[in-house]
């Protein structure tokens, strides 16, 4: 049965205003689509603690579209980056930014929010998405008011239990919840044991960062939790099986259960549903790899939704989406659940803990799981070749004419970039001149990736708006055409115009 629309077509609809649906929003307006958000929550209401903070490659990515200094500016860089709270060094990555940033989620969602706003996007607030019905033309969104919006193209944000996922019927299977935590910003009556506690029952924790500042706690739970709201009775009683007390805990803030249930999406697209961030994939939070993962997601899938709405590319293009991010995810919930594993509090379970943070103490390793958990290690697997081809372009200081240019300013706008170093020249990407920023470039100093070191300098590199490098140029420009149709599209009439 169709639902009546009520005469607001959008190309892209949005359900869902976290950071990963504003990431996407965001994304798509550089791109001069009409998107809009639609979000259940009024005014940027307070979400509790969450995710604490960004890893390396979700602060490239914002470096990517001018962006990282609001983030930089609002939260504090340190090394975040851990295995089975094992912490591993990045400072020494050949990367900007070689570190990660301590920030709330609320902090990122109003930032993001912000970048947004001046994007002109609008976001319906108080609105939920409650059902769709997709045709050959585009997708009919039901939402909570009663209205509907037409769309070309629906993209889920919303959550693990997304509704979006669930009506455009995307199966999600996985693993159900083992045991469950509570998270709260609480004020307390009495002084507590405060930093991390471990004993049978599992890892708890209180902290205050700052005086005058709810106090933060973290329980796990005697017993798995039900999947309702947690109240401050709930949070009573984990503390004192914990602690013996629950410290006169009053005044809540924030009160949320999260549980270890590991789950994925089958698929990443259904015709004109697609699916982001925990819509797609959900698992424990160890590692503070769920909300960088759903950023990235979105970088990924904002150039190619435009290319399609734009009428560039084939429709084709979207399922390049689930071909790359679905293993990205698949890596994450892999070694999520490895370190959920590590910290189980038994004997045994800590003698293997010492033993791998032993192995994660020697260099290799610690390059090797670094890069993992900060997001600096992702291939996509876009055939042999140079050892660039599929991996983020590194942030080079590139001379143009007489003045240096940082790489990543180059992609504020979100459009894909080729440079070209020496006698290579634009003339076999004349035709995609419309959509590409065409940069003739030196470059004097070392190519370096994490972990893999230095790699030979090419002659030229396509450069995809997420960062990642779609073709490399080795003397000649062979492969270049076949790299700019496969991503961009076939060629139009337009003049290049090299910069």
């Amino acid at each position: 049965m169709r639902v009546r629309n009520c005469g607001q077509d959008r190309a892209v609809v949005i359900a869902g205003g976290g950071p990963t649906g504003m990431m996407l929003a965001g994304e798509l307006a550089l791109a001069g689509v009409d998107v809009a958000v639609v979000e259940r929550r009024k005014d940027r209401q307070v979400i509790g603690q969450r995710a604490g903070g960004l890893h390396c490659r979700t602060i490239e990515v914002l470096d990517q579209r001018g962006i990282a200094d609001r983030f930089l500016a609002a939260g504090q860089a340190m090394q975040v980056a851990g295995f089975a709270q094992i912490r591993l060094d990045i400072s020494d990555f050949p990367t900007p930014h070689p570190y990660g940033l301590a920030l709330w989620q609320n902090d990122i969602e109003r930032l993001l929010a912000d970048w947004v706003e001046e994007l002109a996007v609008p976001v319906h607030r108080a609105t939920d998405v409650t059902g769709l019905v997709q045709d050959e033309g585009g997708v009919d969104v039901e939402l909570s008011d009663g209205r509907a919006l037409r769309a070309q193209y629906l993209v889920g944000c919303d959550g693990g239990r997304s509704r979006v996922r669930k009506a455009a019927g995307i199966d999600f299977p996985g693993w159900d919840p083992t045991t469950s935590y509570l998270l709260a910003q609480v004020e307390l009556r009495d002084e507590p044991p405060w930093g991390i506690h471990r004993d049978a029952i599992g890892i708890h924790g209180l902290d205050r960062q700052n005086d005058g500042e709810p106090v933060r706690v973290m329980v796990t739970e005697r017993q798995l939790g039900p999947s309702t709201e947690p109240t401050l009775d709930d949070l009573s009683e984990a503390l004192k099986a914990v602690y013996g007390t629950d410290f006169g805990i009053h005044c809540p803030t924030s009160i949320s259960r999260f549980t270890d249930m590991t789950r994925q999406a089958a698929a990443y697209r259904n015709r004109r549903v697609l699916l982001a961030g925990d819509a797609a994939h959900v698992h424990h939070p160890a590692g503070g790899q769920g909300l960088n993962t759903g950023v990235q997601d979105a970088v990924n899938l904002g150039w190619k939704l435009a290319e399609v709405v734009n009428g560039y590319a084939p429709e084709t293009l979207l399922d390049t989406y689930h071909t790359e991010r679905h293993p990205v995810a698949a890596g994450v919930l892999h070694t999520t659940m490895a370190q959920i594993a590590l910290l189980r509090t038994d004997d045994r379970t800590k003698a293997l803990h010492d033993n791998v943070s032993d192995l994660l103490s020697m260099d290799q390793p610690r390059k090797l799981y670094a890069a993992r958990m900060s997001g600096l290690d992702i291939h996509y697997d876009l055939g042999d070749g140079h050892p660039l081809l599929g991996r983020r372009m590194p942030d080079l200081e590139l001379v143009i004419g007489t003045g240096p240019v940082r790489m990543f300013t180059l992609l504020h706008d979100a459009r894909p970039v080729l440079v070209t170093f020496g006698d290579l020249d634009h003339a076999d990407a004349a035709g995609w001149a419309d959509r590409l920023t065409l940069v003739a470039a030196r470059y004097d100093g070392n190519w370096e990736l994490p972990v893999m070191g230095a790699v030979s300098a090419p002659n030229a590199v396509l450069i995809r708006p997420d960062g990642y490098v779609a073709w490399v140029g080795h003397g000649s420009a062979d492969g270049l055409r076949d790299a700019l149709t496969s991503w961009f599209g076939p060629p139009s009439l337009a003049n290049p115009t090299a910069r």
